[in-house]
């Protein structure tokens, strides 16, 4: 029987303990039966893809979506696809209302994002913060492929933490994965990946926003390259407010 959780700071600090002591497929279980409504969020990228062979091979109870903002990559969309036939698995598609995206046109320019800090998350927030609102509706878990070793911003990314925002507990189960963990799955488990990878894009978004990094680069600094700020988000893992630059 599910027992429904109610999301709060004290049952995420005693998850995040707990789930600390698990393996990736134990950690997942857990999860999986904790809430009524479990949603793992991808972006086809090599964690994500992980975390989708994990809950695909062990038939766990929890919905795989993803944000198929309209700028992706074909190698992204087309791996969707892959992923769904290999694992068996329905992946939800969310994308953008066609009149926010004609409404941020008119006001920024199709590629106004180029322009300013501003402009960028207004993109953001159309693309990707809106349907990811309505991929997490009615959800009592939202479940993630943030490592600390991404970045400075996730270092110190728990396991489990409660997001205030939306009233929902974020569970980070690749948190204290490597790099060199997450290829080893790959193979072991011959999980499909986004050909981009083997290209020099470590971590992927929409194509006008993501470059290959150059050698000795941290891993996400291919995505709004233009951007002087080290801690440049899009909003969907921090607040809207945490994610713009602090002023001069």
């Amino acid at each position: 029987m599910v027992h429904r959780i109610v999301p709060s700071p004290e049952v995420a600090e005693t998850l995040d303990r707990e789930l600390a002591q698990l393996s990736l497929e134990q950690r997942l279980a857990r999860v999986a039966g904790l809430a009524c409504r479990a949603v793992f969020t991808t972006s086809l990228g090599i964690e994500d893809q992980v975390i989708t062979a994990a809950i695909g091979e062990n038939r766990l109870g929890i919905q795989v979506s993803t944000l198929e903002t309209g700028r992706l990559f074909k190698e992204t969309v087309d791996l969707i696809g892959e992923t769904e036939a290999r694992f068996g698995i329905e992946i939800a598609r969310f994308r953008p209302e066609t009149s926010d995206v004609e409404a941020y046109a008119r006001q920024y320019g199709l590629n106004g994002f180029y322009d300013s800090v501003e402009a960028r998350h207004a993109c953001c927030g159309v693309r990707k913060l809106k349907p990811l609102a309505r991929a997490l509706e009615g959800a009592d878990i939202w479940i993630t492929g943030l490592r600390r070793g991404q970045s400075g911003n996730r270092a110190t990314t728990p396991f489990a933490e409660f997001d205030a925002e939306r009233n929902l507990l974020k569970i980070n189960p690749l948190a204290d994965w490597s790099l060199e963990d997450i290829n080893a799955y790959v193979d072991t488990h011959a999980v499909p990946v986004n050909p981009l990878h083997a290209r020099g894009y470590p971590s992927i978004g929409c194509e006008p926003c993501t470059r290959a990094i150059k050698p000795g680069e941290p891993e996400r600094a291919g995505r709004w390259w233009w951007e002087q700020d080290e801690k440049r988000e899009c909003g969907l893992h921090v607040p809207e407010a945490s994610a713009l630059p602090e002023p001069a």
